[in-house]
């Protein structure tokens, strides 16, 4: 399987060809450390999406969120930003101050506090919006490599996603990751892998990330396979699988056999993240509990009854986890079938955009300042 050619992003070669998706409250620092451990730190670990605003205003949060473990390397940022003047003020100062190594825009999220503004997955409708913010962030990013993350666009109706890609070339973006899915979609039914393949044909001089529904390494294989693109972006697919790292690496490199942790081993794993979380925070409590939403995906498949997760999930001690989890039998082994979904699943919402935002693809007004919330990535 070593066939593959390596993915570069600008200097930065990544191999296997292989990126963890930002994800608002799971891609800090801790869970990118153990995603890393387990792939022997190869692939592409991005931050959480960071708020344009945010860091130009050196909000005391964000300033933590964009904190990189010394053996980070390369260190990659989500930028999330509507106004083309704040994201080139972000990206001079994440240059200028030397915060990272790599700059990701993200155009992906879906959620309705964002779209309803404009943002995320909305803005790529408007073609020189897109292309103004596009601009800006190369325009400031020096020898940085600015690359994007993106939807099929807001519906079925409305699809944004090659138009983007041309821009994108145009621009000087360095490569593209593709959702196969629309706004509308959320994270439901399946991802469009079709789709993907054609955003590779359309943009031949960059390469082209697919994202969507990879939920074990052979997933990834699959996609790369059947849609011709140069990387994977791995997102709910790890919630609880952080050694699905070490299995994309396996799996790339044909190199043996996949994780397949007893309860056991599952359980040391959900005290080294619960402890990281502490470590970063700078209280052992605040961690522990930071971790509880964690404690479903880790559990899936295994047999552990909903009074046992219920106390699990109140835990608030590194001794009351390892004590709850020590009651547990956990010489069950890696259960059959549990590497499905996780996270959230739902779909076929209506788009929640501003009045009149679908009128013209080209004209950029409309955007206001308070589109920048914080929120998740997409």
């Amino acid at each position: 399987m070593a066939t593959h050619p390596t993915l570069s992003i600008g200097p930065h070669p990544v191999q296997p060809p292989v990126v963890l998706a930002p994800m608002a409250g799971i891609t800090n620092a801790p869970f990118r450390t153990l995603c890393r451990e387990f792939s022997g730190g190869k692939g592409l670990f991005v931050s959480e999406m960071i708020t344009t605003r945010a860091l130009v205003e050196r909000n005391e949060k964000t300033m933590q969120l964009i904190h990189f473990d010394k053996t980070e390397t390369p260190r990659s940022i989500q930028l999330y930003g509507v106004d083309p003047v704040t994201v080139g003020k972000a990206v001079r100062m994440i240059v200028d101050e030397d915060l990272a190594d790599h700059i990701d825009l993200n155009f992906g999220c879906p959620v309705p506090k964002v779209t309803r503004k404009g943002g995320g997955s909305a803005l790529p409708y408007k073609r020189n919006l897109l292309r103004a913010i596009l601009n800006e962030a190369v325009g400031n990013a020096g020898d940085l490599p600015v690359t994007m993350k993106m939807r099929k666009g807001i519906d079925d109706d409305h699809i944004t996603y090659l138009d983007a890609g041309r821009i994108a070339v145009d621009e000087g973006v360095t490569a593209i990751a593709l959702h196969g899915r629309t706004a509308a979609q959320h994270y439901g039914g399946t991802a469009d892998w079709e789709a993907i393949a054609r955003l590779k044909e359309h943009v031949p001089e960059l390469p082209v990330l697919g994202n969507g529904d990879i939920w074990s390494a052979d997933d990834a294989l699959r996609m790369m396979r059947e849609t011709g693109c140069d990387g994977v972006v791995v997102g709910r697919g790890c919630l609880g699988r952080p050694w699905l790292f070490g299995d994309l690496v396996a799996a790339f490199e044909g190199t043996g056999q996949y994780a397949r942790p007893s309860l056991r081993e599952v359980a040391e794993v959900m005290v080294r993240h619960a402890q990281l979380l502490g470590e970063w925070i700078g209280d052992e409590s605040r961690g522990v509990i930071d971790f509880r939403k964690h404690v479903a995906w880790y559990l899936k498949g295994f047999a552990v009854g909903s009074e046992m997760r219920k106390k699990l999930a109140v835990t608030s001690s590194l001794d009351e986890l390892r004590a709850q989890l020590s009651t547990l039998d956990l010489n069950q082994p890696w259960p059959v079938g549990a590497d499905g979904p996780r996270g959230r699943t739902s779909g076929n919402n209506r788009v929640v955009l501003p009045d009149g935002w679908l009128k013209d693809p080209y004209d950029c007004a409309g955007v206001s300042e308070d589109a920048e919330l914080d929120t998740s990535g997409g």
